[in-house]
């Protein structure tokens, strides 16, 4: 076994090399620049100057991801002026450029900031400092990723949007809210509104989702029984990119820094353009939020920065407004709020915001094919379907392609998320004008082991073998996608998301959520709970 390993390693490293990463074998600062120039080339539409937000606006909602789009739509059709501030940049769509980068290949378009990046399959990049879609920021003992973009997360999300089970969901939330009125009302609101809908078969049976076949196959071998999930993409799309029609994305691994054709329904595509139609919603996008606070009047004010593509500051100004809506994501939401706690700009946070933090036990398991058994071509991007186990730390596994590749290398990836009860606080470092969190050393282990017995018996199942070493570890729980928590439901908050201390303060996004949404992907419940908060916020005028 630890031969065949050995060998499956060679390949993907074989693989790597024809496809060409320059200094994979000697790292240095930056070893594969492709210059600014070139993104100016590649996508002129991101050096356009950004909107000039209002000094004064009813509503200012941080942030533009899933909570915060349902909120600037639905507080805009109420009929009030809303500013939203976005830290990204706005990426436009076509079927036949190259917006987005690859994860094998990525640039500057890929990171928010950041010049290297080792992904979960253990394959390092060097780019440009350039305002890429994803942020990726390293804290003692776990790694948070995080959309910077319009759109939040969902540019950067691999499209799956679905319920948890009941029994999985009670544990978490406890009486803070109720599964049927979110299954009855709130869920089947989000479905119509993002179409959401599981895998057709003809797309299931392409070349392209091999990989998610095989999967399946071994997961039945092992006695699971896999069913399908839904997503947000465009199956027209889809075939289109099979078809050859458009450029080929979806089906090609490309999700986790974009999707380059408009494929997956991305919030740029639902929410945000209707809240643009009603007259009364402005997207502000390069703003980014340094502080807030509260006035003796009441009213709220916004210390914000206009930066170019290259974070370079254009202006900097004082925002002010009669609500304030955070939904700039549970570490950007949080990190606001503690520092305000901190500074005494928001007087009467409750004490506990900055806790019940997690990571929704979040991991990423990959298991290598006998060596003489690799696919051919791409892997495709969607996820086709899910397990569940239960025998012992409640989990599931989602069919995944193998990020950070995406050619076929022979290895199978899954997504794995666990019902693991660790939490940790979030707290202001005022020294480097951030927030930290606090998370246990080594407390993913009971995940990683729980995550590791399904991993191997269906390695067993379908002989195939945990891992790709020394490339890729076979569980890799380093990191979270899913961060949740901070400004916890109930705690922090009322049960609709009103900021103790503070009227007219609100939080819409997955800072709500108290660190897990039940082993399933957070992004359906962080939207239905943002529908249901804001209705009853307009219907009760605050």
């Amino acid at each position: 076994m630890r031969r065949r390993r050995f060998l499956q390693a060679a390949a993907l490293g074989t693989a790597v090399a024809a496809i060409g990463i320059p200094g994979l074998d000697r790292p240095r600062a930056s070893a594969l620049p492709i210059g600014i120039d070139e993104y100016r080339r590649l996508v002129p539409e991101l050096f356009a100057p950004p909107p000039t937000p209002p000094s004064h606006s009813e509503v200012i909602v941080v942030g533009s991801g899933f909570g915060a789009s349902v909120a600037a739509l639905r507080l805009a059709e109420a009929g009030s002026r809303v500013t939203v501030l976005e830290r990204g940049l706005r990426w436009p769509r076509d079927p036949h450029r190259e917006i987005f980068t690859t994860d094998l290949l990525a640039d500057g378009r890929g990171y928010y900031h950041r010049t290297q990046f080792t992904g979960p399959t253990g394959i390092p990049v060097w780019c440009d400092d350039f305002a890429g879609v994803l942020d990726v920021v390293d804290y003692p003992h776990m790694s948070v990723w995080r959309g910077a973009a319009v759109g939040g997360g969902s540019i950067v999300f691999t499209g799956v949007m679905i319920a948890p089970e009941q029994r999985f969901f009670e544990h978490v939330f406890g009486d803070r809210l109720s599964y049927r009125e979110m299954t009855d009302v709130w869920y089947p609101k989000v479905r119509s509104m993002l179409r959401l809908d599981p895998m057709p078969d003809d797309i299931y049976r392409a070349g392209e989702f091999a990989h998610s076949r095989r999967w399946d196959a071994d997961a039945r071998a092992a006695g699971y029984e896999p069913h399908r999930i839904d997503g947000v993409w465009n199956w027209d799309i889809v075939r289109a990119e099979l078809a050859g029609s458009v450029r080929r994305s979806a089906v090609a691994g490309e999700s986790n820094l974009g999707n380059s054709n408009g494929a997956k329904f991305d919030l740029t595509q639902n929410y945000i353009p209707a809240a643009e139609a009603t007259g009364r919603a402005l997207v502000c996008h390069a703003h980014r939020v340094r502080a807030i606070g509260q006035e003796p009047n009441g009213r709220f004010w916004v210390d914000v920065d206009a930066v170019d593509p290259l974070g370079n500051v254009l202006r900097s100004t004082t925002l002010t407004c009669d609500r304030l809506v955070l939904g700039a994501g549970s570490i950007g939401t949080t990190e606001l709020l503690v520092k305000a706690r901190h500074t005494g700009s928001l007087a009467h946070l409750d004490e506990r915001v900055g806790r019940g933090w997690g990571t929704n036990g979040d991991a990423v398991l990959v298991r290598s094919l006998a060596f003489t058994e690799n696919f051919t071509g791409d892997q495709g991007a969607p996820s086709a379907s899910r397990i569940v186990d239960e025998s012992g730390m409640p989990l599931s596994l989602e069919n995944w392609f193998v990020a950070g590749t995406a050619k076929d290398v022979g290895m199978l990836a899954s997504l794995g998320m666990t019902l693991d009860p660790t939490r940790a606080d979030v707290v202001y470092d005022p020294g480097a004008d951030r927030a930290v969190v606090n998370w246990p050393a080594g407390a993913e282990r009971a995940s990683i082991d729980a995550l590791r017995a399904v991993q191997n018996r269906m390695a067993q199942a379908g002989n195939t073998y945990p891992g790709a070493e020394p490339v890729a570890a076979d569980v890799n729980a380093s990191f979270t996608a899913h961060p949740l928590g901070g400004a916890v439901l109930g705690d922090a908050t009322d049960g609709y998301g009103r900021v103790h201390g503070h009227p007219g303060l609100y939080v819409v996004d997955g800072a709500l959520i108290p660190g897990s949404t039940g082993t399933v992907n957070p992004s359906l419940t962080i939207t239905a709970l943002a529908e249901r908060n804001i209705a009853q916020i307009v219907a009760s005028r605050g």
